[in-house]
This record gives structure tokens, sequence and C-alpha cells, in this order.
């Protein structure tokens, strides 16, 4: 890659949950190139076994690197990220990041206890690759699926009481099992693309003196330091528009309505794209 040339980003997730790290790295990066796929008609990948996501993975990464021209990757899917970022890395010559490691370093710098606790998607929690990143820090980290959460956010109940109660039943939850686990957790990590959405309910819901990590924000923050020089020049400067182009393998009008709750921004027209079965 150029060193001062303002780079072009390929970010991945199966669905368009993932445009919560795209967000975070427009906000930090503006004047960087993105292109954008969700592998829609393939989701869920938490259903699907670790090679059928393994090959799902790397055709979608070969998709932004061959044909879109990509020259870093963020795979913005927690369950890509935890069962296939080697395929991911094998499949493309480019470098490829995460979002798991970015999350649990993050917990590492806030968390002072050394206990910290994971909120995340079945399948992820499932794979206890946070546990696993965590534990290579020095923590020891508590998981729970939030099935609920995914269905809230895309009908849009970001702020609705329902969503308020069940974030906090699944806290006491989580409270109940680390105080029997002798844990005393100071860090909750938000462990999927579509919770940064629900990121305020969980600050107040939250007791006193635990941090909250935003996974997205994580990515984002770990993408501009591998970037270095060219994240510094993708960040300066007046841009007229950030230029964003979004692909799905299906369901593009579903994609183009959520998006933007998503992104923060419209997400424009959403190119359909065949990866094949």
């Amino acid at each position: 890659m150029s060193t001062t040339a303002t780079p072009t980003i390929g970010v991945f997730d199966s669905g368009f949950g993932g445009l919560t790290v795209l967000r975070a790295l427009i906000r930090r990066m503006p004047a960087a190139r993105y292109i954008f796929l969700g592998d829609t008609a393939r989701l869920p990948y938490g259903s699907k076994s670790q090679r059928t996501i393994a090959r799902y993975a790397a055709e979608s990464a070969r998709f932004l690197v061959d044909e879109q021209k990509a020259e870093f990757l963020v795979i913005a899917c927690n369950t890509a990220s935890a069962l296939a970022l080697d395929a991911i890395e094998q499949a493309v010559p480019v470098p490829v990041l995460g979002v798991i490691e970015p999350g649990a370093a993050a917990a590492r710098a806030a968390s002072q206890s050394g206990d910290v606790l994971v909120v995340a998607t079945e399948a992820t929690v499932h794979s206890h690759a946070y546990a696993a990143a965590c534990q290579a820090r020095g923590l020891r980290a508590l998981e729970k699926a939030c099935p609920l959460l995914v269905p809230l956010v895309e009908e849009g109940w970001t702020e609705h009481p329902v969503t308020v109660e069940v974030i906090e039943i699944y806290l006491n939850e989580l409270r109940a099992e680390a105080a029997a686990a002798g844990l005393k957790p100071d860090t909750l990590v938000l462990g999927c693309t579509h919770y940064p959405l629900l990121r305020p309910l969980f600050e107040r819901a939250v007791r006193s003196g635990v941090k909250v990590i935003d996974s997205a924000e994580s990515a984002a923050a770990a993408a501009v330091e591998l970037l270095g020089d060219r994240a510094t020049a993708a960040s300066s400067g007046l841009v007229a528009e950030t230029r964003v182009r979004c692909f799905a393998t299906d369901s593009v009008e579903k994609f183009e309505r959520l998006g933007s709750r998503f992104l923060d921004r419209s997400v424009g027209r959403v190119e359909l794209v065949d990866l094949g079965g």
C-alpha cells in the first residue's frame, strides 16, 4: 500500500449491523474510500458450520479485494471474526482486522479489576472468542447471549421501554452469575455490531463505575492505528462527501431501509451482487 494516499477500505458483515463499524470508521477517516458488503443472502452465519462460515467469508473478502480493490479489510461481523479470520487472511493479500481482538484490547485498557462482562449473540458466545481474547490479556470474562436484542434493534426499538427492560433482565442475570463466580466486573463489552445503537441504554443500566466498551468504536480505533500515515491522510483536510459504496447479496430494499439507521446517514443505492450458493 502507498504510505501517503488515502486508503480504500473494505468492510464486511453477514448482514448490515456492521454498518455501525463503518460509521465509526467514517468519523475517524472521512476522506477514505469505503466498500461495504453485507452477505444478506446467507445470514445468519451463526447457524452454519465453521467450514461454511469460512467459505462464505473468504468469498466475500475476495470480492472486496479482487473486484473492488480494497487495500485493507475490516471484518465487521463477530461470528466471522471469531470463526473465519484465519481463512480470510489466507484468502486475500491485504491486512485484515476483526472486531473481537480490538474489543478485548479496549477492555484490558479500561478494566482495573481484571473482570469483564461480554454481551453478544448466541453464535459469538458459543465460540468463546471474546473469553479467549480476554484471557490472553489476563482478563476473566463472563459472556452472555442476548438473542432478543438484535430483533429489537431492527424493529427500531432502540429507546423503547421493552428494550430497556430486556437489557435490565440480561444484566441482572449477568450480575448474579458474576457474583456466584466471585467476579467483580468493572467493564462491559458490547460484542455485537447491532449493540452500539443500544449503547445509551446500556450505559444507563450498568452500575456506577462500570465502563461500556463499544466494539465498533474499538475496531475503528485499531484500524486507524494499523493504517498509520494513511489514516492520517484519510482524516485530514476538507471532505465534501465521504465515498461509500454498498453491496448486498439479497434483501437490497431492506438494507436501504434499515441501513441508514445503523450508518446514521443514507446508505445510497445498494447494489446487488451474487457470490454463489
